[in-house]
């Protein structure tokens, strides 16, 4: 009976061809309900002198059936894999995948270089609160309630007394009432206003610098400001200081350069004037220092504010502002 079950074996083996089939075929002989299993069932029925013999040859039917279905299994490992191998061959000629690399938004790289030039210019770094108090905002830059310079700056209101600031300035008087003069510093960071078009966002960068010391004149602002737009623009960049009006300056001016994209020859971007507005300025009102606890008669100081999507438009010839908020890798991979 042995011999017939191992020749039966053998002949269903021949015509396994997977691994699954293998398994299947296993289960049939050496299962629970495999065809070895059951005979090794049926030795309770025999004499004991019957029993000793009968399970020797079950036992070494069964050893010779996992014997040749673990050589099967070897065989049949061997084959599939070569199967994969001739499937899933790499072709050393397709360009490989690489993982991209990231890199400073040009807005970002922009600001420090900001930073860079003014800390070189012995100017120290200062931040303030994004959520601002209207005192800071606007009545301590003398920019009371009611006051029309109020309707210059569309503001986002938490409260009544609660703004998302519209300017860095508020940074300034902050820290005139903590530190005493002198104080050389820049305060960039984040604004808000309700505005947006190809020119505005509701978000956007600014930095601001104030100077208070004794004898602070115009002649320093000039100073410090001409030093800044040749080391980002160039030497050869001519500098404008047109006369303006800010509350919190006073004398106040608008500082413009010669326009970088038609050499100051007039085009359409300036407009025809040759000359492209970057920042504005002045010497700090009497009242502002006041606001800040410093006595404007021992002290004078200039401040100054810029905005950072402003100057990388004019760094890398941006003509609308909202390329750099749109998040398109396309734009973002020229910088």
């Amino acid at each position: 009976m042995s011999e017939d079950l191992k020749a039966s074996y053998l002949a269903d083996l021949q015509t396994v061809t997977t691994l699954q089939e293998l398994a299947q075929l296993k289960a049939k002989y050496l299962g629970k309900k495999g065809v070895v299993t059951l005979q090794l069932k049926t030795l309770g029925a025999l004499s004991a002198e019957e029993r000793p013999h009968a399970g020797k040859r079950i036992n070494e039917l069964k050893e010779a059936i996992e014997s040749l279905s673990e050589a099967k299994e070897v065989e049949l490992t061997h084959q599939e894999l070569a199967k994969r191998l001739a499937s899933e061959s790499i072709d050393i000629t397709l360009p490989g995948k690489t993982t991209g690399i990231g890199r400073a938004h040009p807005i970002s790289t922009v600001l420090n270089e900001i930073i860079d030039i003014f800390v070189r210019l012995g100017f120290s770094v200062e931040e303030g609160p994004e959520v601002e108090l209207d005192h800071y905002n606007f009545e301590a830059l003398n920019i009371p309630k009611d006051h029309p310079a109020r309707d210059m700056q569309d503001t986002f209101y938490v409260s009544d007394d609660v703004v998302l600031r519209t300017h860095t300035s508020p940074v300034q008087v902050r820290v005139m009432e903590r530190q005493k003069p002198p104080l050389r510093f820049i305060a960039p960071g984040k604004v808000y206003r309700c505005d947006a078009d190809v020119s505005h966002t509701p978000m956007f960068h600014q930095v601001e610098g104030l100077v208070v010391d004794t004898h602070i004149t115009f002649s320093n602002l000039k100073g410090v400001l001409v030093s800044f737009v040749h080391q980002m623009f160039g030497p050869q960049v001519p500098v404008r200081f047109r006369p303006s009006f800010f509350p919190f300056t006073e004398p106040s001016a608008e500082i413009d350069i010669g326009c970088i994209l038609c050499d100051a020859k007039g085009c359409r971007v300036c407009k025809g004037s040759g000359w492209l507005e970057v920042m504005g300025a002045g010497m700090v009102n009497p009242k502002v220092l006041e606001f800040g606890g410093i006595d404007p008669e021992l002290y004078t100081g200039f401040a100054f504010g810029m905005g950072v999507e402003r100057i990388t438009m004019l760094k890398y010839r941006i003509d609308d502002i909202r390329l750099l908020f749109e998040n398109d890798l396309r734009f973002l991979r020229q910088f």
